[in-house]
């Protein structure tokens, strides 16, 4: 890993952990760890009222990103319009993916989860454990679609409502 690679992120820049989605960098400070100095990245997580550390070297290494471009986005608002493609595994095995795309950090595979879980308002009640997958890919996906567009949560998600009814109008 060059050494180059480990800056491209600056405090006060919101990026995407992984597992915990948009967060902010508040600073970049130096602890001692084991007697060896270690840069780290300090990430808020405003909603969660949670603090991250990463180590700036290893930050890129742990999926740490930069908010998704705005095509990616747009990319995402069409992943949502499409077809739901549900697999016919048994759900603990398709519960185990959605997670796994949730917590890839991955804007479209969040997108896709979203679309998979989706529940119209005609269609059958949403288990328990579907509607706590389902409600965490709808918020890590509005999170950066409203960090993206400058918008609040609140706007984000009604813009992903909107793609999302509209998905279902138009498949009724």
């Amino acid at each position: 890993m060059t050494k180059s690679k480990k800056l491209e992120f600056r405090p006060d820049e919101y990026v995407v952990y992984p597992a915990h989605g948009v967060g902010q960098i508040i600073s970049i400070e130096e602890q001692e760890v084991a007697g060896f100095a270690l840069e780290l990245f300090v990430i808020t997580f405003e909603k969660d009222k949670m603090t991250l550390r990463v180590p700036t070297n290893k930050a890129v290494e742990v999926g740490m990103r930069s908010l998704s471009s705005p095509d990616v986005i747009e990319q995402a608002m069409k992943t949502l319009k499409g077809k739901a493609k549900v697999k016919r595994a048994m759900w603990s095995r398709r519960a185990q993916e959605y997670e796994q795309k949730i917590n890839s950090g991955d804007l479209i595979a969040i997108a896709e989860v979203v679309r998979d879980l989706h529940r119209a308002d005609d269609q059958r009640e949403q288990s328990y454990s579907e509607r706590q997958l389902y409600e965490a890919a709808l918020e890590r996906l509005t999170r950066e679609v409203a960090a993206v567009g400058g918008n609040d949560e609140v706007l984000a998600a009604r813009k992903v409502d909107d793609v999302l009814t509209s998905r279902a109008a138009a498949a009724a």
